[in-house]
């Protein structure tokens, strides 16, 4: 079965899948074992990472260029459905959205944003389900980010927004009212 020739160029955004998104700065051949071996260099700088992928293992590695606005859009909208069947244990759940995470495709990334987000003020996440919640929505909004030119923390706001993610609740907030209650009552 013949496959694609990945093209890549020096700039350009990839994502690999364990890492999320990364620039490549460019191709370089090294000799490993007497052969000679064209290599791409992927910056990562959130994770002041520098990662080198052989060519011809850059397509069975995962390694692809930057989605398109549309497919993105198409991830962001399903992660606005219901989330799905939870009736395996946690571990095993945890364990599927860990390898959805790894496998760098925005439609598993929104799986897993779907099914973790909460979905009122009031709900309630273990440490593990916020961890892999924030791990996916970095890698989500990492593409978001550069496809509509933004900052992470922007493009992590701007999908929770589209989503109808609730904000944290800020416990040290007083109502307004409450003060002049209190107010009121002191003067009496």
């Amino acid at each position: 079965m013949p496959s694609k020739k990945l093209d890549f160029k020096a700039g350009q955004y990839v994502v690999y899948p364990t890492q999320g998104v990364g620039r490549l700065v460019r191709t370089e051949e090294q000799t490993i074992g007497g052969q000679k071996i064209q290599m791409l260099v992927i910056d990562f700088e959130r994770n002041h990472m520098t990662l080198r992928v052989p060519l011809e293992r850059a397509e069975i590695s995962g390694l692809r260029p930057l989605t398109s606005a549309k497919k993105m859009d198409e991830a962001i909208a399903s992660a606005k459905g219901r989330a799905g069947a939870k009736r395996m244990i946690w571990a095993r759940r945890a364990a599927q959205y860990e390898e959805n995470i790894n496998s760098g495709d925005p439609m598993k990334l929104a799986e897993v944003v779907r099914d973790l987000q909460r979905r009122s003020a009031t709900d309630t996440m273990t440490f593990s389900a916020r961890q892999l919640y924030l791990r996916a929505l970095e890698r989500m909004a990492q593409e978001f980010a550069i496809l509509h030119k933004m900052d992470l923390d922007a493009a992590s706001e701007k999908i929770e927004d589209i989503l109808g993610v609730p904000k944290e609740i800020d416990l040290n907030a007083v109502d307004e009212d409450s003060d002049e209650e209190i107010a009121e009552n002191e003067t009496e």
